[in-house]
C-alpha cells in the first residue's frame, strides 16, 4: 500500500507541475495585454517602464515563467494588478467561504445521493426507480444560473424568507446569531449546487449496484438464506462504492466550475466569484493564483479518492 501511495503522490506532483505551466501560459494568451491594462495614458515613459519593472512585465516570457516558479515555491503568487495587494492574501480571504460551500454541498449530496442510488438500483424497474431516474435526469439538465435566479426570485424576492446575496448580514459579528445568519445565506447556493450534482451520485451508484447484484457472490449469499437488506447493505454496497468514490473525486473538480456560476449569481464572496471578477478585469495574477490553488485542491482530492478505492478494492494497488 505504501508503494502505491508513493506512486500516486508522484503522479500528482507531475500533474500539478503541468497544470501550473499551462495556467501561466494560457492566461498570457488572453486578448488583453496586462501592460496595457496597467498603463495610464498620462504616464511618463519613465513611470511606465518602472511600473512594468515592478510587476516583472519588462522581461521575456520564459524569464517571467522561471521567476514565477521561484516565487511559487516561496508561496508568493504575485500582486493583483487591480487591487495592488498580494494575491495570496486575497485568495485566503475568499477560499474559506468556497470551502464551506463545497464541503456542505458535497456532504449533503453524498449523504442523500448514495443511499438513494443504492435503493434505486435494488428496486430496478419499480415505480420508485422510475421516479428517481426521471428526477435525476431533470437535475443533470438544469442550467445553473437559471436555477439560481429562479430560487432567488421565489424565496428571496416573492416570499422574502431567505437572503438574496452575500455570505452574511453586515453588522452581525459573532455568536450563535452569526452562525445562523451564515447558514441562511448558504441555503440557496447549496440547493443550487446540490440539485445538479446529486443526480450524478444517484445514477452512478444505481448503475454500480445493478452490476454488483448480478455477481456470483451475491447469488451465493442469497442462496445461503441471508436477508436481502443484509445482502444489499453489507455485501453489494461496499463493492458498488468503488465507481461512486471515483465519481466523488471528479465531482469536486466539476463543482469548482459550478461554484463560479453559483457564487456569481448569489454574489457569494468566494473564489468562484473572484475568478469571474478577475476575468472581467483581466487581472492575470489573481487568475493564476486561483487556478493553482483550486487545481492543487482537486489533485489532492483525487489522490485521496484513489487511496480510498485501493482500500475498498485491493486489486487496484496490485495493478
Amino acid at each position: 500500500m505504501a508503494k502505491y501511495i508513493t506512486k500516486r503522490i508522484l503522479k500528482g506532483i507531475v500533474t500539478f507541475l503541468i497544470t501550473i505551466t499551462l495556467t501561466f501560459f494560457i492566461v498570457r494568451l488572453m486578448p488583453a495585454d496586462p501592460a496595457t491594462l496597467l498603463m495610464d495614458p498620462r504616464m511618463s515613459e519613465a513611470h511606465r517602464q518602472q511600473l512594468l519593472k515592478d510587476f516583472g512585465l519588462d522581461k521575456p516570457l520564459i524569464v517571467q515563467y522561471f521567476s514565477f516558479l521561484r516565487n511559487l515555491l516561496k508561496g508568493d503568487l504575485g500582486i493583483s494588478f487591480m487591487q495592488k495587494r498580494p494575491v495570496m492574501d486575497i485568495i485566503m480571504e475568499k477560499l474559506p467561504w468556497t470551502l464551506l460551500l463545497m464541503t456542505i454541498t458535497q456532504f449533503i449530496t453524498m449523504a442523500v445521493g448514495i443511499p438513494l442510488g443504492i435503493y434505486s438500483g435494488h428496486k430496478r424497474g419499480s415505480l420508485f426507480d422510475q421516479i428517481v431516474n426521471a428526477v435525476a435526469i431533470f437535475g443533470i439538465s438544469i442550467f445553473v444560473p437559471w436555477l439560481g435566479f429562479t430560487l432567488l426570485y421565489i424565496f428571496g424576492y416573492n416570499l422574502a424568507i431567505l437572503p438574496i446575496g452575500g455570505a452574511h448580514t453586515p453588522g452581525i459579528d459573532g455568536g450563535l446569531e452569526y452562525f445562523l445568519d451564515v447558514g441562511k445565506h448558504l441555503i440557496l447556493p447549496v440547493i443550487t449546487l446540490m440539485s445538479i450534482y446529486l443526480a450524478n451520485y444517484v445514477l452512478y451508484t444505481r448503475g454500480s449496484v445493478i452490476d454488483v447484484l448480478s455477481e456470483d457472490y451475491i447469488r451465493t449469499a442469497r442462496s445461503k438464506g441471508m436477508k436481502e437488506m443484509r445482502v444489499l447493505w453489507k455485501h453489494a454496497s461496499k463493492n458498488a462504492m468503488i465507481p461512486t468514490v471515483t465519481t466523488a473525486g471528479l465531482m469536486i473538480g466539476r463543482m469548482v466550475g459550478g461554484a463560479v456560476l453559483t457564487e456569481t449569481v448569489f454574489a457569494y464572496p468566494g473564489v468562484g466569484r473572484m475568478i469571474y471578477q478577475a476575468v472581467s478585469q483581466q487581472d492575470f495574477p489573481i487568475l493564476q493564483g486561483a487556478f493553482i490553488i483550486l487545481a492543487l485542491s482537486v489533485i489532492i482530492m483525487n489522490i485521496i479518492t484513489d487511496i480510498l478505492c485501493a482500500y475498498l478494492d485491493p486489486r487496484i494497488k496490485l495493478e
